[in-house]
């Protein structure tokens, strides 16, 4: 999937902007809804976030690793940055605790989040995204 300049900026930007991502998951005491600060664009085919909480979403992940990442942005819509103020990806993660891939997410965190007491011990989450959409079924792009 090829998401425009648009789409990865507002991503990437989320928790600055004041519109962090939402994480869900879901797990053997089931469904859990995490707010993901350090969520980016890995790739056109990966979301990725650095998990240092290690908390539900990881014991969730650990259990069943579909997910869905909600960002919402209603002023977006409103000054017609995006024709839908609600994009929704939908995957599968992958967990990295060392290696290449790890490294090469915290090496993309902002500096509030590779700063951050125990930032260094976190995972790294990688997402393989299976499809994108916005509030009304479109796909993102």
């Amino acid at each position: 999937m090829a998401f425009s300049e648009t789409i990865r900026r507002l991503i990437t930007n989320a928790w600055e902007d004041g519109y962090v991502c939402l994480l869900g998951t879901s797990g053997e005491d089931g469904p859990n809804i995490s707010p993901k600060g350090s969520m980016m664009l890995f790739d056109d085919n990966h979301l990725a976030y650095w998990e240092r909480s290690k908390k539900q979403a990881l014991a969730n992940l650990q259990h069943d690793n579909r997910v869905i990442v909600v960002y919402s942005n209603m002023q977006a819509q409103r000054d017609k940055v995006l024709e839908s103020g609600i994009l929704r990806f939908y995957g599968v993660a992958e967990l990295h605790e060392s290696g290449p891939v790890h490294d090469a997410i915290f090496a993309r965190l902002n500096e509030r989040e590779s700063t951050h007491d125990g930032a260094d011990a976190g995972v790294g989450v990688l997402i393989r995204i299976e499809r994108a959409q916005d509030a009304r079924g479109k796909a993102i792009s």
